[in-house]
């Protein structure tokens, strides 16, 4: 019986693993590496949750072992990410020795962010906030995206990147009700928004491929801006 209800924070350790997997490949420069453990953590992160609730397994340790796990596969994982890539392209630059470690703003407000989720009362079917794993997906699917753009325009993406990590650490921290993609029932009404960003998200994958991910996370958030607010 203790091993059943223990099958949830295995599945949560999975999600960790994937994490750690995920900043060696982004500290060994292989972008794609980090991005398909960070997707693979993000599965055993919805896993984790579904498989609390089917065996009704639910604990503290459990809740906090799982904020624990997202702050390294959605936190630190994609901060190494852009720290990495954001070294590789401002060599030469003024300031290039310290201009990487912006990136790392990201982990501390996805720390915030989940420390804030813990003690939130409000936030059961749906989100204040952006979504720590929708940030972590969106930095993870941008940076192999642009890879390959980025000779002759090194100082615009620098400026783009910095104003991206500003608005998306403020984003995970604001009041701003975003909608969980977890699903009470199957039916359309009540769920056209979630199947609506699905559609787009397979259709963006289809045409842009792993552009298409990080914009689907935009989509989401314009999608959360207006759609019929849910009571958090």
């Amino acid at each position: 019986m203790n091993f059943m209800k223990n099958i949830p924070n295995l599945i949560t350790c999975l999600n960790l693993f994937s994490g750690c997997l995920a900043c060696v490949m982004a500290l060994r420069g292989n972008y794609t590496g980090a991005l398909f453990f960070v997707i693979m953590a993000a599965v055993f992160d919805f896993f984790d949750g579904f498989v609390a609730r089917l065996l009704k397994a639910y604990s503290d340790i459990g809740k906090e072992l799982d904020s624990l796990a997202d702050v390294v596969s959605f936190g630190m994982a994609p901060g190494l990410v852009v720290y990495s890539f954001i070294l590789s392209i401002s060599t030469g630059l003024p300031f290039s020795d310290s201009m990487p470690f912006f990136a790392f703003l990201i982990p501390i407000f996805s720390a915030v962010r989940l420390a804030k989720f813990n003690i939130d009362t409000r936030q059961t079917t749906s989100f204040l906030g952006l979504p720590v794993p929708a940030d972590g997906l969106f930095w993870c699917s941008l940076i192999p995206a642009i890879y390959s753009y980025t000779e002759g325009r090194e100082i615009l993406l620098l400026v783009i990147l910095f104003c991206l990590i500003i608005v998306f650490c403020l984003l995970m921290i604001s009041e701003i009700p975003m909608f969980s993609l977890k699903f009470k029932n199957y039916r359309w009404k009540g769920n056209e928004w979630r199947y609506a960003l699905i559609i787009l998200a397979i259709g963006f994958a289809s045409f842009l491929h792993l552009f298409g991910i990080s914009l689907t996370i935009c989509m989401y958030i314009l999608m959360s801006l207006f759609q019929p607010k849910e009571k958090a």
